[in-house]
């Protein structure tokens, strides 16, 4: 009997139902309110991710080498409030780690139209007129609401109808879950008024765990991208990458040809930029692979998003300090936000960000950790 059911414990166990994720949660501090912020660490046979309810940022990710060595391989801070190395201190410097909205990236002026209707939203780019990243206080600087789900967490957040300048209530999901050596993040969203949604998650990778990022080596499956002005809005036009810089379509070291003579990579200091995945746009497709050679840690992102904003890490600037103590500086990691494209709302040919009422706004990205 005792062998019978062993044997039926191990049949079920090979099943994948059995991978499952240990989710434990701990205190992480306080908003600047008082308020108690809460970690949730998510954690397998391979990897170990850890989120805060403040701003859904990802805090940590260890991930194994070839050698099955661990190492964290996102930037993030060891507090909410130390001074220059903590969640409060970053305050829309670096967004690091978090989820940014209710629209990631820029709209141009902050100014967009929906049905006739004009909108002025936050602008938090004071020098060049713009909304970055859901204006001066978005989505990364509130506190969501969290809930153990299985093999992860999921937050919520309810942005109130003229958050920020942003018409309608929002009520926004994201779940995080880990699978083996993925993390998935699922975001879904609705609105009682017509309004524009462009979610995406804004932590920094370092897969050799410190150094320079210039070394490890990019795919992006991309045959165009968004030039951009001085001010970093899209021009409108979406050129071939062939023959450029933003020829990532084989495999490249970041830094191979980040300070070539090119307007675009001056304007911007490096890359910062979208690419136009080439569909189809699934979880079964790669829309970017990253390996660091040193270690061999290999970086596969699937999204169902039509575009990735390539960021450098180019304005850190050594004033933050992360976890380990060492001040973070130019190039020390690399964002690979997946999104709708920059200021879609006033491109009426760039995928529609517009979500109304009665429709839910779906997205999903994976994460996938291995060793080369």
């Amino acid at each position: 009997m005792k062998s019978r059911i062993a044997l039926i414990a191990l049949t079920l166990c090979a099943s994948a139902a059995c991978a499952q994720t240990t989710v434990t949660k701990a205190p992480f501090g306080k908003t600047p309110d008082g308020a108690p912020v809460d970690a949730y660490t998510l954690k397998d046979k391979t990897l170990t991710v850890k989120i805060i309810t403040w701003g859904a940022h990802i805090i940590e990710i260890d991930a194994p080498d070839r050698n099955g060595k661990d190492a964290d391989v996102v930037l993030g801070y060891k507090s909410m409030d130390a001074p220059n190395a903590g969640y409060i201190a970053d305050n829309g410097k670096t967004y690091m780690g978090s989820v940014v909205g209710r629209y990631g990236n820029r709209i141009a002026g902050g100014k967009f139209t929906i049905d006739g209707k004009a909108y002025q939203v936050n602008v938090n780019e004071t020098k060049v007129g713009n909304t970055l990243h859901g204006g001066k206080v978005g989505f990364d600087r509130k506190n969501w609401t969290a809930k153990e789900i299985p093999d992860g967490v999921e937050l919520t957040l309810v942005s109130p109808d003229g958050d920020m300048g942003f018409p309608g209530t929002l009520t926004a999901h994201v779940r995080y879950t880990l699978e083996g050596d993925k993390l998935k993040l699922a975001y879904t969203a609705t609105t009682d008024k017509p309004t524009v949604i462009n979610l995406t998650n804004h932590s920094y990778f370092n897969l050799a765990g410190s150094g320079t990022i210039l070394d490890e080596v990019m795919q992006i499956n991309a045959d165009r991208y968004t030039p951009i002005n001085a001010a970093s809005i899209p021009l409108g036009d979406l050129p071939s990458v062939a023959g450029t810089p933003f020829d990532f379509r084989k495999p490249t070291p970041i830094g191979a040809r980040i300070h070539d003579d090119n307007e675009q990579l001056k304007l911007a200091k490096g890359y910062d930029h979208n690419f136009v995945l080439n569909p189809p746009h699934t979880l079964t497709h790669a829309a970017v692979i990253v390996t660091d050679p040193a270690s061999g840690r290999t970086l596969t992102v699937y999204t169902t998003e039509p575009g990735v904003q390539f960021y450098t890490g180019n304005f850190l600037d050594g004033t933050l300090t992360g976890r380990s103590g060492q001040p973070y500086v130019q190039y020390d990691g690399f964002c690979l936000e997946t999104q709708h494209f920059p200021d879609s709302p006033n491109h009426p040919k760039f995928p529609s960000t517009t979500l109304r009422p009665g429709e839910t706004y779906h997205t999903t990205t994976v994460f996938q950790f291995t060793a080369k």
